[in-house]
């Protein structure tokens, strides 16, 4: 029966034929259109996506000390597994995929926990613990609607948030060259630095609709080529490279870490939490409606599963992303035909390993001056969640706490050495995992009748929604009693300090 209601939920196809427009398919997520005809919609997915994709790869190939052709051979196998999670949430084999437009890539969520079991334990640690961290978290999506309830959106804007704030440090250290780079911080590294971030703040700054997407792509094209110019591009990548390659199946032979395992599996339902949201986020802007029980079950299995066939290719776990989502609410192109002619291109770049080597020759300082201004968009998504999860006092005491404490305890290492090894090794430098655990403890054990005070706090219209007891009042997840969607309070300080708040329609994350 829950089957049956969950499919009612879901859009009815679009009438195949001549009398269906082109625009009028594209969004709907069932339409049929020529393969042809879909092709550049789905190559507008992938440009948007192509570089956040890779750079996780590359960071953490970097950490575990790899040189060029092993970086290579990496991103290449990551632009097959990308695609691969991409047919999976299209066509949602049985429970695994959410049959919704989710473009699936690699994560920066585990970058810098996998960058430290890379130097603690080797790549091989990495491996094994993304396979069976993955396993874990499909088996977990399979019965999502058990433990769904549990990761609030407070929780999840203070993950992503805290995400942000961890890779900070990668992307200065790559800005300034690479780690161990033995010249590190040197003029020319902070030239191309400069160069690039330049780049992609000017191409998005002029740039118009869809084409910001490609901010990122322009500024490491624009640093590529004065790098060129300066000698500081290694070559030595392209000796021996193929027109076509098949990708490496455990190209690293996968070692299972307790400790290495332990700390990815937190991370993994810090990913789950994350493409709950994104489902949520899809539904709403794509169809405009809830998510179904089934997409979210679907979605978070896909996520765990094909992550840990991310392993098996040696490559780190995959996440929904967000960035497609933002260019689904711009176009409206919802089609699974458009979006899997993306997964297509994806898969015939994994085929071709030119491209993995032209992306491994970047010099660290191009690829930091792109990814910094990444990482602080992923800490200003997190700052929208929070907001958009509505600035009640019991809101922003979690965040404010779970921040405080995943972040500042991670920076005072000694903190940690009371508490035993499994502990230390978990939490230790893992500010985003500390701060998950206190933010879902704070916001599973907090009464939720806080009062609502001070100046940072929404106050009127959100003392009424967590006013206990009174019928339809919702709590701080934004769900009114009885199912009704409860309005975001957007809230704004102007001259003079006098402040002002106006309900709004809910906005997708």
């Amino acid at each position: 029966m829950s089957a049956m209601r969950d499919a009612a939920k879901r859009p009815a196809p679009a009438a195949a034929g001549k009398g269906v427009g082109l625009s009028a398919a594209l969004a709907s997520f069932d339409a049929r259109i020529p393969f042809a005809r879909a092709v550049p919609y789905g190559l507008q997915h992938v440009l948007a996506m192509f570089v956040a994709n890779l750079a996780p790869i590359a960071i953490v190939c970097s950490a575990a000390g790899f040189d060029g052709a092993q970086t290579a051979m990496l991103i290449q196998n990551a632009m097959v597994v990308a695609a691969i999670g991409t047919l999976v949430q299209l066509f949602g084999p049985w429970r695994v995929g959410a049959r919704l437009p989710i473009v699936m890539g690699v994560s920066f969520t585990f970058v810098t926990v996998l960058c430290g079991i890379a130097a603690q334990y080797g790549y091989g640690a990495v491996v094994g613990a993304v396979i069976a961290g993955g396993v874990i978290e499909g088996l977990l999506g399979l019965f999502a609607q058990y433990w769904r309830r549990f990761i609030k959106p407070v929780v999840s804007g203070v993950v992503v948030t805290s995400i942000g704030f961890s890779l900070l440090s990668v992307g200065a250290t790559s800005f300034a060259g690479g780690a161990g780079a033995p010249d590190l911080a040197s003029p020319q590294n902070l030239f191309l630095g400069t160069v690039s971030l330049i780049a992609c703040l000017a191409f998005q700054s002029l740039a118009k609709g869809t084409l910001k997407q490609l901010a990122v792509l322009f500024g490491l094209a624009v640093g590529y080529v004065v790098a060129l110019v300066m000698g500081r591009v290694d070559f030595s990548v392209f000796e021996g490279v193929g027109v076509v390659s098949l990708p490496a199946i455990l190209p690293v032979a996968p070692e299972f870490q307790v400790g290495a395992i332990v700390s990815v599996v937190l991370l993994y339902l810090v990913s789950a939490a994350e493409t709950m949201g994104d489902t949520s986020a899809v539904t709403s802007v794509g169809f405009g409606r809830e998510a179904t029980e089934r997409e979210y079950q679907g979605a978070v299995a896909a996520d765990g599963f094909t992550s840990a066939l991310s392993g098996v290719f040696g490559c780190t776990p995959l996440t929904s992303f967000a960035q497609n989502i933002g260019l689904i609410s711009m176009t409206r192109v919802v089609n699974r035909t458009a979006i899997a002619a993306g997964a297509g291109a994806l898969l015939l770049a994994g085929l071709v390993p030119v491209i993995g080597a032209v992306f491994s020759s970047l010099p660290h300082a191009v690829l930091g001056g792109c990814t910094i201004m990444m990482f602080g968009s992923i800490i200003v998504a997190g700052f929208q969640m929070i907001a958009n999860a509505g600035f009640t006092q019991r809101n922003v005491t979690i965040a404010a706490t779970s921040l405080a404490i995943g972040i500042g305890f991670t920076q005072v290492s000694d903190i940690f050495m009371v508490f035993p090894e499994a502990v230390r090794t978990v939490f230790m430098g893992n500010s985003v995992a500390l701060a998950f655990v206190v933010a879902v403890v704070m916001a599973n054990v907090l009464p939720r009748n806080m009062q609502v005070q001070g100046a940072l706090v929404a106050s009127g219209a959100d003392e009424g929604r967590e006013g206990p007891g009174s019928e339809g009042a919702s709590d701080e997840d934004g769900e009114a009693g009885g199912g009704a969607k409860a309005p975001d309070v957007a809230c704004s300080v102007g001259e003079g300090g006098a402040r002002t708040c106006e309900a709004r329609d809910p906005v997708a994350r």
